[in-house]
């Protein structure tokens, strides 16, 4: 194929651009902040559409941000393309924080406690839900017995104090972004129409000195005409 790699990634190449991109966040960041601002929408259909990407990198739905974020931006009539950039301000370097402020949060709101000498077995968690996951639908074909331990654990100890937890800070990051994104997007539009406009107004002006008689075609004839 024409665009395929001549050298393909290895598998630790593509986990580690996964976590660190070849830029680097900042330059993620500033192409993601340069995309945002070129959309061509009402700014204020764009903030709300950051702003339901930014609330959708605070739930626990990993793998289907996205899919979270569609659906925030039609719930409050954002542009679809700008949630789904709002959300890389979910990434490797934010989620470990994010996590453990959202179940902090969630576990006290819930009433429960939250170990913190135990937060490195997260992961540890989401792998043992999804291996329940994996022999649950595997029983329904087989002779196996459901199991739901770990589902139960990670039900309580993670996902519903993260949901719960993650709602109040999810709701004052996207608001937060909206209220700083809107007035740098319509700037940024207004200064591109500007600059449009400018440039349009220079070109019909050249225009119209060559088709005028006497213009710049007619000067360099009468020139041309001049020499012997």
């Amino acid at each position: 194929m024409v665009f395929r790699r001549r050298t393909p990634r290895t598998y630790l190449q593509t986990l580690t651009e996964a976590v660190w991109p070849r830029g680097g966040w900042p330059r993620a960041f500033r192409y993601v902040r340069h995309r945002i601002r070129r959309l061509p929408d009402n700014p204020r259909r764009i903030a709300r559409g950051v702003a339901a990407g930014v609330f959708s990198s605070f739930t626990p739905l990993f793998g289907l941000h996205f899919i979270s974020a569609v659906i925030a931006a039609w719930v409050v009539r954002g542009n679809v393309l700008a949630s789904l950039l709002g959300t890389l301000v979910g990434n490797p370097i934010t989620f470990p924080i994010i996590a453990v402020v959202s179940m902090k949060l969630g576990h006290w709101m819930l009433g429960t406690t939250f170990d913190e000498s135990q937060h490195a077995t997260i992961v540890g968690k989401f792998m043992g839900a999804e291996e329940d996951l994996r022999h649950n639908f595997v029983a329904l074909f087989t002779d196996d017995t459901a199991r739901w331990a770990n589902l139960y654990n990670f039900w309580n100890e993670i996902f519903l104090p993260y949901l719960v937890g993650g709602l109040l800070p999810g709701i004052a990051a996207g608001a937060a972004a909206y209220f700083l994104s809107e007035p740098i997007i319509a700037a940024y539009q207004k200064h591109r129409r500007k600059r449009l406009k400018d440039r349009f107004e220079k070109l019909r002006a050249r225009l119209h000195a060559r088709a005028e008689p006497g213009g710049e075609t007619g000067s360099a004839g009468k020139g041309q005409a001049g020499k012997p």
